[in-house]
């Protein structure tokens, strides 16, 4: 598994990943074809403070993991797989790795994330990644994670460099994901 950034052949994958079970416990519908090429290139151009990575295995583009800037020093961060990737860990490795990402590279100090109280999987992936639930409010649960409350790195495997608007220029640290074949 790794985490690469997204390019426009992706778009076909995208509206695969947003499809089906996917939707059952996110904010949104499925894609259309325009709808997944601006999701694209929206990741690419997009405003600063925002980072989205494909989440890869075997070249093949299994799913997407975001962090939006909220405050100078607080991000948000999702994640969606395609059904047939769930239950492999390639999302505790996706969020492992853009924790490492926003704590070395973004200059964040802390990530919120929610999830619905049906996906218990999803509280999963959060909870082995070190967060620490907080509450409900409008219906989700809510997680967060502080750099200064022992959040240790667990991925190792470096991201590509980057040059899109929001993130680090060349140069700046590279962070390190995890990698699983």
């Amino acid at each position: 598994m790794e985490l690469r950034e997204l390019t426009e052949e992706d778009a076909p994958a995208l509206q695969k990943i947003y499809r089906g079970a996917s939707l059952t416990y996110i904010e949104r519908q499925g894609l259309s074809a325009a709808e997944a090429i601006t999701m694209v290139s929206d990741a690419l151009t997009g405003p600063h403070g925002r980072w989205v990575f494909g989440i890869a295995v075997d070249d093949d583009l299994v799913g997407k993991v975001r962090l939006r800037c909220r405050a100078e020093s607080h991000a948000a961060i999702s994640y969606v797989l395609r059904e047939d990737s769930w239950g492999h860990g390639y999302a505790t490795q996706a969020v492992a790795g853009m924790l490492r990402y926003a704590f070395t590279a973004t200059g964040m100090t802390s990530i919120g994330a929610r999830h619905h109280p049906d996906n218990t999987a999803s509280g999963r992936v959060l909870q082995k990644n070190g967060f620490t639930y907080r509450g409900t409010f409008g219906g989700w649960l809510l997680y967060d994670l502080r750099k200064t409350n022992g959040w240790h790195p667990r991925s190792r495997t470096p991201l590509p460099t980057t040059t899109a608007p929001g993130r680090p220029p060349p140069g700046s640290p590279t962070p390190p994901v995890a990698r699983r074949r």
